[in-house]
């Protein structure tokens, strides 16, 4: 089988190389995507930590789902927010997806 395949081809692709570049290689790319994946999700779960926390009653906010009304009645996980006149649903706390400005409900 000689014939068919030239020695020097078949010598040429047999894999051999710096180890060192490989190790490098891989190293950078978990660096990359620590600052452009990892890290930034981080810094958006504690910013959204952060404002579920500091929820009271009286807020307006806006669930992930696209329901918006005025906190009124608020406990550990759960809380209870008047989405039109005599109209309150019961909400988790997590599901807040922004704090609305004062006065925006009254906009609608």
């Amino acid at each position: 089988m000689n014939f068919l395949i030239s020695d020097a081809h078949a010598q040429a692709s047999v894999p051999g190389g710096d180890g060192g570049m490989s190790i490098i290689f891989l190293i950078g790319m978990f660096v990359i995507m620590y600052f452009f994946l990892i890290r930034p999700q981080v810094k958006r779960q504690k910013e959204h930590k952060a404002m579920v926390g500091g929820l009271k009653k009286g807020d307006e906010i806006q669930t992930s789902g696209g329901m918006m009304g005025k906190i009124t009645e608020i406990g550990d996980n759960f809380m209870k927010v008047d989405i039109a006149d005599n109209v309150v649903v019961t909400v988790r706390k997590t599901s807040v997806e922004a704090i609305m400005p004062k006065g925006s409900l009254k906009e609608m």
